[in-house]
């Protein structure tokens, strides 16, 4: 055997997860107990036990990682975020918290248009480095891949320039980042009246840009009483896929409107949110295979209920996907450990589904055959945690029990503490 790259050993137990979401998740998980995990060019070489290993698979070229009998797992792989943006909004969640509501405040100039006044006012540099530090943070907790969103630019030359940006970053952080246009967000402020000549903007001359420059693999729509109907959603995801941008849907996340069934129709990546899914909307997404991707913290963040009803999804026969929504108004937050524990707690999921729908589920999610997984020949991304069990993870809410963070074969983050029990 050639000389490993790295060796992860003295574990509890390894997470292979190389099971399906058909399957119980306690056995999908595939643990390995005791193994060890030998990477090798950036790919997992060899998983198993280590008196097993060849004499010659560790040389004094090979780094050695501890886990100190914590156990193992692939990263985390966020399918939902809007990292990039400009500008906070904490006076708005003061307001909130007072009162008012979502609707209301986006009525009154707040919302969405808040940040794409500051976004829109802001360079590829400044967007840069105000995206790092949250990415950073997401690191922290595990999360090696992330999908990120436009959707603060609402014009062509600002949802490049935010979609640019997110290639950039590829360049500025070991964290692997996936594009996804979002220009149906919201009606810009200068379009107010005339939503019609938006949603032509965005079919006739920002999904073509977006596709020319090759900048996103999928596009979205926030399909919702106070952003896009059913009906105008389905004209932009069919044109953008007609492009080759993949559809995804924020989906029944503030009413029920059918956006479920849209994303059945349009055999849609994920549908996204889903705090007011219908059992017809569930039904229709188990018939098409769509995965279901949940945000708790978003539904927390903005005081809401019921949360997505994670149970029936999963007992419908979704695969099921986790994300963190980091973004500046209705998800402040990288804190994937909680994203975990609230999955549990309200979205109805045990700590083995909640576990595979932050990692295989969401990789599935976003079409990454090779990454939330540890088989030989996947992504050489991993965690160690401080912590012999994942059940753990969402019991000791919000903790973050990420020891060691590794990332294409090479170890980018180790936490100071060496175990959170």
């Amino acid at each position: 055997m050639t000389m490993l790259d790295l060796l992860v050993r003295n574990t509890s137990e390894v997470l292979t997860v190389e099971g399906t979401h058909r399957e119980a998740a306690e056995a999908a998980l595939t643990p390995r107990p005791f193994a060890c995990v030998g990477l090798r060019a950036g790919r997992v070489a060899y998983v198993g036990p280590e008196s097993d290993l060849p004499a010659d698979a560790i040389g004094p070229a090979t780094e050695v990682v501890d886990a100190e009998g914590g156990f193992v797992g692939p990263g985390f792989v966020d399918p939902h975020t809007h990292l990039v943006f400009a500008g906070e909004r904490s006076a708005e969640f003061d307001l909130r918290n007072q009162g008012a509501t979502y609707l209301e405040i986006a009525r009154a100039g707040g919302g969405i248009a808040n940040t794409v006044r500051n976004t829109r006012a802001a360079s590829e540099e400044t967007l840069i480095q105000l995206a790092l530090p949250r990415i950073e943070r997401l690191l922290s907790f595990g999360v090696t891949t992330a999908e990120v969103k436009s959707g603060y630019g609402l014009s062509v030359e600002h949802e490049l320039k935010m979609l640019r940006v997110v290639r950039r970053l590829g360049t500025h952080t070991p964290m692997e980042l996936v594009p996804t246009l979002l220009c149906a967000h919201a009606v810009p402020e200068e379009y107010k009246g005339r939503r019609e000549d938006y949603l032509e903007l965005c079919i006739r001359d920002i999904l073509p840009a977006v596709a020319r420059e090759g900048l996103a693999r999928f596009c979205d729509v926030f399909t919702e009483d106070s952003a896009f109907t059913v009906d105008e959603s389905r004209r932009l995801l069919l044109a953008g896929r007609a492009l080759g941008l993949v559809p995804r849907l924020h989906a029944d996340q503030l009413t029920a409107m059918g956006a479920s069934q849209l994303a059945a129709e349009l055999g849609a990546a994920s549908a996204d949110h889903l705090e007011q899914i219908t059992d017809e909307g569930i039904r229709a997404l188990a018939a098409a295979n769509v995965t279901a991707c949940l945000v708790p913290t978003s539904t927390l963040f903005l005081r809401m209920r019921p949360y997505a009803p994670g149970r029936k999804l999963r007992d419908a026969g979704l695969n099921v996907a986790l994300g963190t929504n980091v973004n500046p108004g209705s998800s402040m937050t990288e804190n994937h450990a909680l994203v975990l524990g609230l999955a549990c707690l309200e979205n109805g999921l045990s700590a083995a589904e909640a576990y595979w729908a932050a990692t295989r589920g969401a990789a599935q999610c976003l079409g990454l055959q090779q990454h939330g997984r540890l088989a030989v020949g996947d992504a050489g991304d991993l965690v160690v945690f401080g912590c012999p069990s994942y059940r753990h993870l969402p019991y000791h809410l919000g903790i973050n029990h990420a020891r060691v963070v590794v990332k294409s074969g090479q170890v980018v983050h180790r936490a100071r503490m060496s175990s959170c029990q």
